[in-house]
Protein backbone atom coordinates (compact mmCIF):
# COMPACT_ATOMS: atom_id res chain seq x y z
CA UNK A 1 0.00 0.00 0.00
CA UNK A 2 3.18 2.58 0.89
CA UNK A 3 4.58 1.43 -2.81
CA UNK A 4 1.52 2.35 -4.17
CA UNK A 5 0.90 5.62 -2.39
CA UNK A 6 4.73 6.45 -3.11
CA UNK A 7 4.23 5.61 -6.58
CA UNK A 8 1.30 7.82 -7.41
CA UNK A 9 3.21 10.46 -5.53
CA UNK A 10 5.66 10.02 -7.72
CA UNK A 11 3.87 10.31 -10.73
CA UNK A 12 2.05 13.49 -10.07
CA UNK A 13 5.22 15.46 -8.69
CA UNK A 14 6.56 14.03 -12.62
CA UNK A 15 3.37 15.36 -13.98
CA UNK A 16 4.02 18.98 -12.10
CA UNK A 17 7.77 19.34 -13.29
CA UNK A 18 6.51 18.16 -16.70
CA UNK A 19 3.70 21.15 -16.21
CA UNK A 20 6.31 23.21 -14.88
CA UNK A 21 9.13 23.05 -17.09
CA UNK A 22 6.76 23.75 -20.21
CA UNK A 23 5.71 27.21 -18.59
CA UNK A 24 9.18 27.83 -18.14
CA UNK A 25 10.53 27.77 -21.68
CA UNK A 26 10.59 31.03 -22.80
CA UNK A 27 7.82 32.75 -25.30
CA UNK A 28 8.17 32.36 -28.74
CA UNK A 29 8.28 35.95 -29.70
CA UNK A 30 7.28 37.57 -33.18
CA UNK A 31 8.01 41.75 -33.46
CA UNK A 32 5.95 43.51 -35.89
CA UNK A 33 8.44 47.18 -36.63
CA UNK A 34 5.07 49.31 -37.78
CA UNK A 35 3.57 52.77 -38.84
CA UNK A 36 1.61 52.81 -36.03
CA UNK A 37 0.88 56.51 -36.39
CA UNK A 38 1.97 58.28 -39.40
CA UNK A 39 0.79 58.13 -43.37
CA UNK A 40 0.55 54.27 -43.64
CA UNK A 41 -0.87 53.15 -40.52
CA UNK A 42 -4.15 52.30 -42.84
CA UNK A 43 -1.80 49.82 -44.66
CA UNK A 44 0.10 48.07 -42.15
CA UNK A 45 0.02 49.45 -38.28
CA UNK A 46 -2.51 48.34 -35.43
CA UNK A 47 -4.45 46.01 -38.45
CA UNK A 48 -0.93 44.12 -39.09
CA UNK A 49 -0.43 43.64 -35.45
CA UNK A 50 -3.58 42.79 -35.03
CA UNK A 51 -3.66 39.87 -38.30
CA UNK A 52 -0.21 38.80 -36.70
CA UNK A 53 -2.33 37.76 -33.56
CA UNK A 54 -4.81 36.03 -35.35
CA UNK A 55 -2.51 33.91 -37.24
CA UNK A 56 -0.95 33.20 -33.37
CA UNK A 57 -4.41 32.41 -32.43
CA UNK A 58 -5.49 30.67 -34.92
CA UNK A 59 -2.52 28.48 -34.74
CA UNK A 60 -3.26 26.82 -31.11
CA UNK A 61 -1.77 30.34 -29.17
CA UNK A 62 1.93 27.93 -28.92
CA UNK A 63 4.97 26.03 -30.68
CA UNK A 64 7.33 23.22 -29.36
CA UNK A 65 5.71 24.15 -25.87
CA UNK A 66 6.40 27.47 -26.27
CA UNK A 67 3.74 30.20 -26.37
CA UNK A 68 3.43 32.21 -28.98
CA UNK A 69 3.62 36.04 -28.07
CA UNK A 70 3.15 39.16 -30.74
CA UNK A 71 5.35 42.02 -30.11
CA UNK A 72 4.72 45.20 -31.65
CA UNK A 73 6.78 49.00 -32.08
CA UNK A 74 6.18 52.05 -33.95
CA UNK A 75 9.10 53.13 -36.24
CA UNK A 76 7.49 56.98 -37.25
CA UNK A 77 8.97 55.96 -40.18
CA UNK A 78 12.68 56.66 -39.62
CA UNK A 79 15.15 54.08 -40.74
CA UNK A 80 17.50 55.33 -37.79
CA UNK A 81 14.92 54.21 -35.15
CA UNK A 82 13.65 50.87 -37.17
CA UNK A 83 16.88 49.94 -37.13
CA UNK A 84 17.26 50.77 -33.07
CA UNK A 85 14.17 48.75 -33.04
CA UNK A 86 15.25 45.48 -34.84
CA UNK A 87 18.42 45.54 -32.63
CA UNK A 88 16.59 46.02 -29.31
CA UNK A 89 13.94 43.10 -30.23
CA UNK A 90 16.44 40.25 -31.40
CA UNK A 91 19.08 41.78 -28.53
CA UNK A 92 17.21 42.55 -25.75
CA UNK A 93 13.46 41.13 -26.25
CA UNK A 94 14.39 37.57 -27.21
CA UNK A 95 12.38 38.24 -31.13
CA UNK A 96 12.76 34.80 -33.02
CA UNK A 97 11.41 36.93 -36.24
CA UNK A 98 10.59 40.27 -37.11
CA UNK A 99 7.29 40.50 -39.93
CA UNK A 100 5.98 43.69 -41.66
CA UNK A 101 8.07 46.53 -41.65
CA UNK A 102 5.96 49.04 -43.16
CA UNK A 103 8.20 50.90 -45.06
CA UNK A 104 11.31 50.10 -47.37
CA UNK A 105 13.64 52.80 -45.99
CA UNK A 106 12.90 51.47 -42.55
CA UNK A 107 12.85 47.62 -44.37
CA UNK A 108 16.17 48.24 -45.25
CA UNK A 109 17.47 49.47 -42.27
CA UNK A 110 16.09 46.81 -39.89
CA UNK A 111 16.67 44.13 -43.07
CA UNK A 112 20.73 44.67 -42.30
CA UNK A 113 20.58 44.16 -38.25
CA UNK A 114 18.60 41.05 -38.71
CA UNK A 115 20.85 39.54 -41.31
CA UNK A 116 24.28 40.26 -39.35
CA UNK A 117 22.25 38.41 -36.23
CA UNK A 118 20.87 35.36 -38.71
CA UNK A 119 17.58 36.10 -37.73
CA UNK A 120 14.20 35.40 -40.22
CA UNK A 121 12.82 38.90 -41.28
CA UNK A 122 9.55 39.04 -43.17
CA UNK A 123 8.69 41.92 -45.21
CA UNK A 124 4.84 42.68 -45.96
CA UNK A 125 4.16 46.47 -46.19
CA UNK A 126 7.35 47.71 -48.08
CA UNK A 127 7.86 47.34 -51.96
CA UNK A 128 11.39 48.09 -52.79
CA UNK A 129 12.51 46.01 -55.48
CA UNK A 130 16.21 45.91 -53.28
CA UNK A 131 14.70 43.68 -50.72
CA UNK A 132 14.91 40.75 -52.77
CA UNK A 133 17.72 42.13 -55.08
CA UNK A 134 20.84 43.92 -53.57
CA UNK A 135 20.01 43.69 -50.14
CA UNK A 136 18.71 40.53 -50.09
CA UNK A 137 19.61 37.97 -47.42
CA UNK A 138 19.82 34.43 -46.54
CA UNK A 139 16.93 34.84 -43.68
CA UNK A 140 14.77 37.86 -45.85
CA UNK A 141 11.59 37.56 -47.26
CA UNK A 142 9.67 39.75 -49.47
CA UNK A 143 6.12 38.42 -49.36
CA UNK A 144 3.57 40.35 -50.63
CA UNK A 145 4.34 42.98 -53.29
CA UNK A 146 7.17 44.43 -54.71
CA UNK A 147 8.14 47.77 -56.87
CA UNK A 148 9.15 45.70 -60.02
CA UNK A 149 5.27 43.60 -59.60
CA UNK A 150 3.36 46.89 -59.31
CA UNK A 151 5.38 48.46 -62.55
CA UNK A 152 4.61 45.28 -64.44
CA UNK A 153 0.96 44.88 -63.73
CA UNK A 154 -0.53 48.15 -63.71
CA UNK A 155 2.15 50.07 -66.13
CA UNK A 156 2.25 47.30 -68.61
CA UNK A 157 -1.67 47.49 -68.59
CA UNK A 158 -1.81 51.43 -68.88
CA UNK A 159 0.65 51.37 -71.90
CA UNK A 160 -1.52 48.43 -74.30
CA UNK A 161 -4.55 50.64 -73.66
CA UNK A 162 -2.95 53.74 -75.09
CA UNK A 163 -1.95 55.86 -72.32
CA UNK A 164 1.69 56.11 -73.64
CA UNK A 165 3.32 59.18 -72.23
CA UNK A 166 3.55 59.49 -68.52
CA UNK A 167 5.13 61.91 -65.92
CA UNK A 168 5.42 60.91 -62.72
CA UNK A 169 5.28 62.19 -58.94
CA UNK A 170 7.56 60.31 -56.87
CA UNK A 171 7.98 59.75 -52.89
CA UNK A 172 12.02 61.05 -52.51
CA UNK A 173 13.30 57.58 -50.93
CA UNK A 174 13.90 54.20 -51.85
CA UNK A 175 10.41 52.82 -52.13
CA UNK A 176 9.36 56.04 -54.57
CA UNK A 177 12.97 55.93 -56.67
CA UNK A 178 12.61 51.91 -57.61
CA UNK A 179 8.79 52.50 -58.31
CA UNK A 180 9.47 55.07 -60.90
CA UNK A 181 12.18 53.23 -62.06
CA UNK A 182 10.84 50.27 -62.92
CA UNK A 183 7.65 51.61 -64.07
CA UNK A 184 9.80 53.51 -66.80
CA UNK A 185 11.35 50.47 -67.55
CA UNK A 186 7.80 49.44 -68.74
CA UNK A 187 6.97 51.65 -70.01
CA UNK A 188 10.07 52.59 -72.46
CA UNK A 189 9.93 48.91 -73.20
CA UNK A 190 6.57 48.47 -73.98
CA UNK A 191 6.67 51.23 -76.27
CA UNK A 192 5.88 54.21 -74.23
CA UNK A 193 7.22 57.72 -73.31
CA UNK A 194 8.43 59.04 -70.52
CA UNK A 195 7.94 62.70 -70.29
CA UNK A 196 9.38 64.01 -67.25
CA UNK A 197 8.93 64.14 -63.39
CA UNK A 198 9.31 65.55 -59.95
CA UNK A 199 9.85 64.04 -56.47
CA UNK A 200 8.41 65.17 -53.67
CA UNK A 201 9.40 64.68 -49.67
CA UNK A 202 7.54 61.97 -48.03
CA UNK A 203 4.36 63.17 -45.57
CA UNK A 204 3.30 65.64 -47.89
CA UNK A 205 0.66 67.98 -47.59
CA UNK A 206 0.52 70.94 -50.53
CA UNK A 207 0.82 68.55 -53.94
CA UNK A 208 0.07 72.06 -56.11
CA UNK A 209 3.26 72.85 -57.19
CA UNK A 210 4.00 69.27 -58.62
CA UNK A 211 0.74 68.92 -60.27
CA UNK A 212 1.20 71.98 -62.12
CA UNK A 213 4.40 70.29 -63.43
CA UNK A 214 2.76 67.35 -64.18
CA UNK A 215 -0.39 69.18 -65.99
CA UNK A 216 2.03 71.26 -68.48
CA UNK A 217 3.68 68.36 -69.34
CA UNK A 218 0.62 67.14 -71.68
CA UNK A 219 1.42 63.33 -70.55
CA UNK A 220 -1.75 60.85 -70.65
CA UNK A 221 -0.41 59.58 -67.22
CA UNK A 222 0.81 60.85 -64.28
CA UNK A 223 2.05 58.07 -62.41
CA UNK A 224 2.21 58.13 -58.88
CA UNK A 225 5.25 56.60 -57.57
CA UNK A 226 4.28 57.04 -54.06
CA UNK A 227 1.96 55.48 -51.35
CA UNK A 228 -0.55 55.95 -48.23
CA UNK A 229 -1.32 59.62 -47.18
CA UNK A 230 1.11 60.90 -50.42
CA UNK A 231 -0.83 58.81 -52.75
CA UNK A 232 -4.70 59.86 -51.19
CA UNK A 233 -3.43 63.44 -51.20
CA UNK A 234 -2.33 63.46 -54.91
CA UNK A 235 -5.36 61.95 -56.21
CA UNK A 236 -8.03 64.47 -54.37
CA UNK A 237 -5.40 67.41 -54.94
CA UNK A 238 -5.56 66.24 -58.92
CA UNK A 239 -9.44 65.99 -58.81
CA UNK A 240 -9.40 69.87 -57.67
CA UNK A 241 -6.84 70.93 -60.20
CA UNK A 242 -9.33 69.56 -62.96
CA UNK A 243 -6.61 66.86 -64.51
CA UNK A 244 -8.67 64.20 -64.91
CA UNK A 245 -11.62 66.54 -66.57
CA UNK A 246 -9.27 67.67 -68.74
CA UNK A 247 -8.29 64.50 -69.93
CA UNK A 248 -5.43 63.33 -68.30
CA UNK A 249 -5.49 60.01 -66.37
CA UNK A 250 -4.09 59.47 -62.76
CA UNK A 251 -2.20 55.97 -62.33
CA UNK A 252 -1.40 55.00 -58.42
CA UNK A 253 1.02 53.03 -59.07
CA UNK A 254 0.23 51.32 -55.74
CA UNK A 255 -2.64 51.82 -53.95
CA UNK A 256 -4.56 49.83 -51.24
CA UNK A 257 -8.18 49.06 -50.60
CA UNK A 258 -8.15 51.82 -47.69
CA UNK A 259 -6.71 54.49 -49.74
CA UNK A 260 -9.53 54.06 -52.37
CA UNK A 261 -12.11 54.82 -49.28
CA UNK A 262 -10.16 57.45 -48.32
CA UNK A 263 -10.48 59.02 -51.57
CA UNK A 264 -13.88 58.00 -52.32
CA UNK A 265 -15.39 56.62 -55.72
CA UNK A 266 -16.40 59.64 -57.06
CA UNK A 267 -12.92 60.72 -57.32
CA UNK A 268 -11.30 57.45 -57.67
CA UNK A 269 -13.73 55.67 -60.30
CA UNK A 270 -11.77 54.29 -62.98
CA UNK A 271 -8.75 54.03 -61.91
CA UNK A 272 -6.20 51.00 -62.21
CA UNK A 273 -4.39 49.60 -60.16
CA UNK A 274 -2.46 45.98 -59.16
CA UNK A 275 -2.85 44.57 -55.73
CA UNK A 276 -1.60 41.06 -54.14
CA UNK A 277 -5.11 40.61 -52.56
CA UNK A 278 -8.38 41.80 -52.46
CA UNK A 279 -11.08 40.97 -49.87
CA UNK A 280 -13.61 40.15 -51.74
CA UNK A 281 -11.89 37.58 -54.29
CA UNK A 282 -13.98 34.19 -53.26
CA UNK A 283 -14.96 32.73 -50.08
CA UNK A 284 -11.86 32.53 -48.60
CA UNK A 285 -10.88 36.06 -48.80
CA UNK A 286 -14.40 37.05 -47.65
CA UNK A 287 -13.93 34.43 -45.01
CA UNK A 288 -10.93 35.88 -43.29
CA UNK A 289 -12.13 39.58 -43.99
CA UNK A 290 -14.94 38.87 -42.03
CA UNK A 291 -13.14 37.83 -38.91
CA UNK A 292 -10.05 40.55 -39.12
CA UNK A 293 -13.42 43.38 -39.87
CA UNK A 294 -14.67 42.24 -36.71
CA UNK A 295 -11.69 43.29 -34.40
CA UNK A 296 -10.14 46.25 -37.11
CA UNK A 297 -13.68 47.38 -37.94
CA UNK A 298 -12.05 47.82 -41.73
CA UNK A 299 -11.41 44.82 -44.59
CA UNK A 300 -7.93 44.23 -44.55
CA UNK A 301 -5.22 45.90 -47.31
CA UNK A 302 -3.13 43.22 -49.09
CA UNK A 303 0.01 44.02 -46.37
CA UNK A 304 -2.29 43.28 -43.32
CA UNK A 305 -3.33 39.91 -44.84
CA UNK A 306 -0.07 39.30 -46.08
CA UNK A 307 1.16 39.26 -42.26
CA UNK A 308 -0.91 36.72 -41.49
CA UNK A 309 0.14 34.34 -44.37
CA UNK A 310 3.79 35.17 -43.21
CA UNK A 311 3.61 34.45 -39.47
CA UNK A 312 1.23 31.09 -40.01
CA UNK A 313 3.74 29.85 -42.63
CA UNK A 314 6.44 30.59 -40.65
CA UNK A 315 4.82 28.92 -37.38
CA UNK A 316 4.42 25.65 -39.49
CA UNK A 317 7.80 25.52 -40.60
CA UNK A 318 8.90 26.02 -37.08
CA UNK A 319 6.83 23.29 -36.02
CA UNK A 320 7.94 21.06 -38.69
CA UNK A 321 11.69 22.04 -38.63
CA UNK A 322 11.21 21.18 -34.65
CA UNK A 323 13.31 23.85 -33.95
CA UNK A 324 13.54 28.32 -34.00
CA UNK A 325 17.39 27.73 -35.88
CA UNK A 326 16.76 30.46 -38.97
CA UNK A 327 18.37 27.88 -41.41
CA UNK A 328 16.56 24.50 -40.20
CA UNK A 329 12.98 27.10 -40.57
CA UNK A 330 13.60 28.94 -43.76
CA UNK A 331 14.59 25.70 -45.74
CA UNK A 332 11.30 24.64 -44.97
CA UNK A 333 9.68 27.56 -45.68
CA UNK A 334 11.62 27.74 -49.12
CA UNK A 335 10.68 24.03 -49.63
CA UNK A 336 6.94 24.01 -48.62
CA UNK A 337 4.14 25.66 -51.04
CA UNK A 338 1.97 28.47 -49.49
CA UNK A 339 -1.54 27.45 -50.10
CA UNK A 340 -3.90 29.70 -48.28
CA UNK A 341 -6.40 32.21 -48.53
CA UNK A 342 -3.63 34.90 -49.60
CA UNK A 343 -2.16 32.32 -52.00
CA UNK A 344 -2.36 29.43 -54.59
CA UNK A 345 0.66 27.56 -54.57
CA UNK A 346 3.25 30.45 -53.79
CA UNK A 347 6.64 29.79 -53.10
CA UNK A 348 9.78 31.83 -51.65
CA UNK A 349 12.55 31.64 -53.96
CA UNK A 350 16.28 31.79 -53.37
CA UNK A 351 16.13 35.37 -53.46
CA UNK A 352 13.55 35.81 -50.78
CA UNK A 353 11.04 36.12 -53.04
CA UNK A 354 7.63 34.79 -52.42
CA UNK A 355 6.20 34.29 -56.23
CA UNK A 356 2.19 34.58 -56.17
CA UNK A 357 -0.21 35.92 -58.60
CA UNK A 358 -1.26 39.61 -59.09
CA UNK A 359 -3.94 40.81 -59.91
CA UNK A 360 -4.76 43.87 -61.71
CA UNK A 361 -8.11 45.88 -61.03
CA UNK A 362 -10.61 48.90 -62.27
CA UNK A 363 -11.98 51.06 -59.64
CA UNK A 364 -15.82 50.65 -59.93
CA UNK A 365 -18.15 53.76 -60.50
CA UNK A 366 -20.69 54.98 -57.50
CA UNK A 367 -23.42 53.33 -59.46
CA UNK A 368 -22.23 49.65 -59.49
CA UNK A 369 -20.47 49.31 -55.59
CA UNK A 370 -22.98 47.66 -53.73
CA UNK A 371 -21.62 49.47 -50.60
CA UNK A 372 -18.34 50.58 -48.52
CA UNK A 373 -15.61 48.19 -49.26
CA UNK A 374 -17.27 47.25 -53.16
CA UNK A 375 -14.60 49.69 -54.52
CA UNK A 376 -12.95 47.14 -57.19
CA UNK A 377 -13.81 45.32 -60.51
CA UNK A 378 -11.16 42.29 -61.16
CA UNK A 379 -9.45 42.42 -64.74
CA UNK A 380 -6.96 40.61 -65.04
CA UNK A 381 -4.84 37.67 -63.12
CA UNK A 382 -1.20 37.64 -63.82
CA UNK A 383 0.60 34.53 -62.60
CA UNK A 384 3.77 35.39 -60.78
CA UNK A 385 6.19 34.39 -63.02
CA UNK A 386 5.30 36.77 -64.88
CA UNK A 387 4.36 39.69 -62.71
CA UNK A 388 7.30 39.65 -60.28
CA UNK A 389 11.25 40.07 -62.04
CA UNK A 390 12.99 36.55 -62.90
CA UNK A 391 15.75 34.95 -61.18
CA UNK A 392 17.72 35.67 -64.39
CA UNK A 393 17.46 39.20 -63.68
CA UNK A 394 17.88 39.07 -60.14
CA UNK A 395 20.64 41.44 -58.51
CA UNK A 396 20.77 38.99 -55.48
CA UNK A 397 24.30 37.78 -53.99
CA UNK A 398 22.60 34.40 -53.13
CA UNK A 399 21.05 33.39 -57.05
CA UNK A 400 23.47 30.76 -58.53
CA UNK A 401 23.08 31.43 -62.08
Amino acid sequence: MKRAVTGVFATVLALAATAAFAQSKPPLKLGGILDMSGLYADITGPGSETAAKMAAEDFGGEVLGRKIEIVAADHLNKADLAANIARDMIDNQGVEMIFDVAASATALAAGEIAKARNKIIMFNGPGSIRLSNEACGPYTVHYVFDTFAQANVTGLAAVKSGLDTWFFLTADYAFGQDLEKDTTNVVLKSGGKVLGSVRHPLNTSDFSSYLLQAQSSKAKVIGLANAGGDTINAIKQGAEFGLMKAGQKMSPLLAFVTDIDSVGLDTAQGLLLAEAFYWDLNDDTRAFSKRFMERVKRVPTSAQAGVYSSVTHYLQAVKAAGTTDSAAVMKVMKDTPINDFFARNGRIREDGRMVHDMYLFEVKKPSESKGRWDDYKLLATVPGNEAFQSLELSRCPLVKK
